[in-house]
């Protein structure tokens, strides 16, 4: 099948055609359990239903399937073979799920179904050739976000403390490993002992006593409140203090209002509680929709409308087979809300999002701290 992507799709150039009206896609989420990532495939939802509203794609529309995986394997397990054997997707998209990737890769990979997920959480997620989500991930934003404290903030004495869930250890090592290499340096002290809950005065003392002048910890509410009130009752200061994109939620502003602490994290996409141009569409998508404006939602907007720019692009039937191909011939899409070009191609892993907005917490709220993307960085 031809492709008309380079940058957007182009209908001029190029015409799907679907036998039944309806391309049947699917999402596999954490819905109930432990977890509600809800907001993600309902933000897909809710974009591909503006899709079907405006007459989709040369009349071709979407046929939404959401399943909850419940945070159990099993579950999710069979949540995929329904969407590939009964349902007949012709890909995943708008997923947010901590097991989908780790237990669902191989069956994708086998059956030739691709999958764009919202929100990737598992290192799977970012090394399966099935798989290639919208978000920077966990991983890379670690990264980011330490290249940041060195070069922007300025911080000698860079620390780490992570939690460690599942295989989560090694992704998280490689991480700081990746920016050791970049920059030629050495961190002040990595832990990944560091407890989901509990008493984390031990941490902060050993922060302290290290000389640690900036910390990257994965902790998220309340655990990223809990660490920075830790470190106000222990009068400690002179560290900055980093997070991850999943703190950045107005609970941890409105929690640590009072807290004189520098407090950042790292956005996924163009900064939610932001708005603008950027975010306009998704914001107006949402509205309509009477969803939530969340990170997450963005994520499955966005995820959304990868596979609508896909679709739009494919020259002939839309199937299984001429979605995976149009995907893995790997032409790069853009929109405002992401600081990088997405690209899911043809390798054996795919983390194609690098860019972060940086926020810090002033009196209680997220303010922008540079307007411009801050980047992975190159080896030097």
């Amino acid at each position: 099948m031809a492709m008309a992507i380079s940058g957007v799709a182009s209908s001029v150039q190029a015409a799907p055609i679907c036998k039944s009206d309806h391309i049947h896609i699917g999402a596999i989420s954490t819905i109930t359990g432990l977890s509600d990532f809800s907001d993600a495939p309902k933000a897909t939802k809710a974009t591909f239903d503006a899709f079907n509203e405006a007459g989709g794609a040369n009349g071709c529309k979407v046929d939404y399937i959401i399943a909850d995986d419940k945070g159990d394997p099993q579950v999710a397990s069979q949540a995929a073979r329904d969407l590939i054997d009964n349902k007949n997707v012709v890909a995943l998209a708008g997923g947010a799920s901590h097991l989908d990737c780790s237990v669902n890769a191989g069956i994708y990979n086998r059956n030739g179904v691709l999958s764009v997920p919202a929100v990737g959480i598992d290192p799977v997620c970012f090394n399966a050739p099935s798989i290639s989500p919208v978000n920077v991930g966990p991983y890379t934003l670690s990264t980011v976000m330490l290249d940041y404290a060195n070069n922007t903030l300025k911080a000698k004495n860079l620390c780490a403390f992570f939690i460690v869930i599942g295989g989560t250890k090694e992704a998280y090592a490689n991480a700081v490993s990746a920016w050791e290499k970049a920059r030629g340096k050495k961190m002040a002290l990595v832990d990944m002992t560091l407890p989901p809950q509990g008493d984390l005065t031990p941490y902060l003392i050993r922060t302290r006593d290290a000389g640690c002048d900036a910390v990257l910890t994965n902790h998220v509410e309340p655990g990223a409140v809990q660490w920075v009130k830790t470190a106000d009752a222990q009068k400690i200061s002179g560290i900055n203090w980093l997070f991850l994109a999943a703190s950045y939620t107005e609970g941890v502003a409105t929690s640590l209002a009072n807290s004189k602490q520098p407090v950042y994290v790292g956005t996924e996409w163009e900064p939610y509680t932001e708005d603008g141009g950027a975010n306009a569409d998704w914001a107006k998508t949402m509205e309509k929709a009477g969803l939530k404006k969340t990170a997450f939602s963005q994520g499955g907007y966005l995820a959304a409308k990868v596979m609508i720019d896909v679709i739009s692009g494919i020259d002939g039937e839309v199937t299984r087979d001429s979605v995976t191909s149009a995907l893995k011939q790997g032409g790069k899409l853009n929109y405002p809300m992401a600081g990088s070009s997405y690209v899911f191609g043809d390798a054996k892993a795919h983390s194609p999002m690098k860019a972060t907005k940086v926020m810090q917490l002033v009196e209680g709220k997220w303010t922008v701290k540079m307007d411009d993307w801050y980047s992975l960085p190159q080896a030097e």
